[in-house]
């Protein structure tokens, strides 16, 4: 395996790991993100010889493995458990060239509530609106998806939508790009924590009213995953963590 072979895709994962460490989504050594670099190459997050945690993510541990999961790996490194579930949401469309896994303690606790989540919010987050609005659906298995057949379950669970809850367990997020992925998974952790803390006052909020939704509109792509995402590199840099 040639190291400097896809780097700036290498460094584009790597610093997605530690924005999802650096925003709580992932603790310790759990969790990972792929992006597909060719029809049959998707580079995803390994643990190395060094391993130290998603924070602290290292471009050398970003490794190739093969669409059909075939790898062959330097020594001392690992694909992932869950390398199944990257594989299938990438199978399912030419479109989706990343793959999100993470643990947000505020999704996990909302799919313990069994309450779905919700449009209960405009403005403060207008994609994770539009997301809970079109239906974030949950796979109803806590289960390590080790396997194909769970990926599959997996998969038929998430249908269309582009994220999905893993009940006591996390989400999936899916995008065209590392971007779209990591920022729609931000999304998703976003409207559980606001959902979950209004919950935990006693109250039980209500959707947005319909007639607010012709004022939150789709601002795009650019607004909505690259400002985003350039803000978080940002804090990454502030905080020493950013791998340039």
């Amino acid at each position: 395996m040639v190291v400097d072979e896809w780097t700036h895709e290498r460094r584009l994962v790597a610093n997605a790991c530690r924005i999802l460490a650096h925003r709580g989504l992932v603790d310790d050594i759990l969790g990972h993100v792929s992006l597909r670099v060719s029809d049959t190459t998707v580079l995803i997050r390994c643990r190395g010889p060094r391993e130290r945690g998603l924070k602290f993510t290292e471009i050398t541990d970003i490794q190739e493995v093969s669409l059909d999961g075939s790898h062959d790996l330097p020594d001392g490194y690992s694909a992932p458990n869950e390398l199944p579930l990257h594989l299938a949401v990438l199978s399912t469309s030419p479109k989706i060239r990343s793959v999100v896994h993470a643990h947000p303690p505020a999704v996990v606790a909302m799919t313990l509530t069994g309450q779905r989540l919700r449009p209960v919010i405009g403005a403060f987050n207008m994609p994770a609106m539009a997301m809970a609005t079109l239906g974030i659906p949950t796979y109803s298995s806590s289960a390590l998806i080790r396997n194909s057949s769970r990926a599959a379950e997996m998969v038929a669970a998430m249908g269309a939508a582009p994220v999905v809850l893993l009940h006591g367990h996390g989400l999936t997020a899916s995008g065209a790009s590392v971007q779209e992925a990591v920022v729609r998974a931000l999304n998703v952790d976003s409207l559980a924590r606001m959902q979950l803390s209004v919950l935990s006052a006693g109250f039980a909020p209500e959707d947005i009213d319909d007639g607010d939704r012709s004022d939150l509109p789709d601002l795009g792509s650019e607004f909505n995953d690259g400002h985003v995402w350039r803000f978080h590199l940002a804090a990454l840099e502030h905080e020493g963590l950013l791998i340039p």
